[in-house]
Formats: structure tokens, sequence, C-alpha cells
């Protein structure tokens, strides 16, 4: 692997982790109590809401530091899910009006998790300081 491999790796992981975490630090000041209405209009249990801490706080700074980085950026992944299911299912179709797919954020926040996910942390990271990259 090649240091601008590792470079890649380490600028795609901190501009997904802290772009989800200003998403997580936005919720702990207002609450996830909107997210606990719409599980619960769902038909899902309104306390699962507190897991977007897991995925908008937990997982990205791990990701950010490269620690359990795949794991992590599988959480995210499945937090866009969620998310994309919770709000976004009207425009998982649409195309916005500059012409762009209307879910184009919540697209590269996904499919970013998962490239980071299948990609790993690479040396520049906590785990690729111990020879073992998350």
């Amino acid at each position: 692997m090649t240091r601008s491999d590792d470079t890649g790796k380490l600028i795609l992981r901190l501009a997904l982790g802290i772009l989800i975490l200003l998403h997580g630090i936005a919720k702990l000041s207002s609450g996830v109590s909107g997210v606990g209405g719409m599980l619960a209009s769902h038909g899902l249990p309104s306390a699962l809401a507190y897991l977007v801490y897991v995925g908008e706080i937990v997982a990205p700074a791990l990701v950010i530091i490269g620690f359990y980085t795949r794991p992590a950026a599988w959480i995210i992944a499945i937090n866009m899910v969620v998310a994309i299911y919770l709000v976004h299912m009207n425009d998982l179709l649409a195309i916005g009006k500059n012409g762009g797919w209307a879910l184009e954020l919540q697209g590269m926040f996904l499919f970013g998790a998962i490239a980071v996910a299948f990609l790993g942390a690479g040396r520049l990271s906590v785990g690729g300081v111990s020879g073992k990259y998350n």
C-alpha cells in the first residue's frame, strides 16, 4: 500500500466522521425526541432513538481516529439507512431542483461509510500505529 492510499483513507475518514459528528452534536443540544416520534410513527419503540448517539457520535469519533473503523463505519451506514427510511423515503427516487439526486447528501454519507467499511483505516490511524489497520 502506498502513502497516497493511506492519505486518501485519512481524508475520507475525516470528511465522513466530522460531517456525521456535527449532526450528532446538534442532537446533543436538541435531543432525540423528534427521532423518537418518527420511530413511533413507524411502529417502532421510541427508545431506539437513543441509538442515534451511537451512530452520530460514538461511531464517527471512532472513524475519525481510526479505531474499530470498519464496524464503526458499518454503524454509520446502518444509521443512514434508518434515516433515509424514517425521513426521506418520499425522495428516494426524486431529482432535486438543481438536477441532482434529492438525497445526494444522505447518499454520500451512506456510500462513504460503506467505502470506509471496506477500505479500513489505513496506517494513518490509531489502528495503523499498532500495525493493525482497522
